[in-house]
């Protein structure tokens, strides 16, 4: 026993501050936070996907789908028909395609595609 202990290798211990013991705490939280809003981010990006791929089914849209405008919604409005996207009062939306009426095709920040008369937007 004397042998081994004569070859181990001596480190000081400083004592450490409770302030700083604090701190590490703190940013440990901070960093299981964020892997928690990576995790519903993917969440959110898988349910992005089943809602455009059902758009695409729905609507037999196959182009490219390309923002073209920015709107804001001037009023709430429910939808009718599962085609047609529901609004909230100032809901920003990506104008997406422009029909021959007086609708335009519209996603939300949700991912949900659909219809939304012109006379509800308000475009910058």
């Amino acid at each position: 026993r004397e042998k081994d202990d004569k070859y181990k290798t001596w480190m000081p211990k400083f004592p450490m501050a409770k302030e700083d013991k604090d701190q590490r705490k703190i940013s440990d939280d901070v960093e299981r936070k964020i892997f928690k809003v990576k995790k519903s981010n993917a969440e959110k990006s898988k349910k992005m996907e089943k809602e455009e791929k059902f758009f695409r089914k729905t609507f037999m849209y196959d182009k490219e789908i390309k923002v073209i405008n920015t709107a804001t919604a001037e009023c709430s409005v429910p939808s009718k028909r599962r085609v047609d996207l529901p609004l909230t009062a100032g809901e920003q939306l990506d104008v997406i395609d422009v029909t021959e009426g007086s609708a335009v095709i519209c996603r939300n920040s949700e991912g949900r595609y659909g219809y939304v008369l012109v006379e509800h937007l308000n475009f910058r």
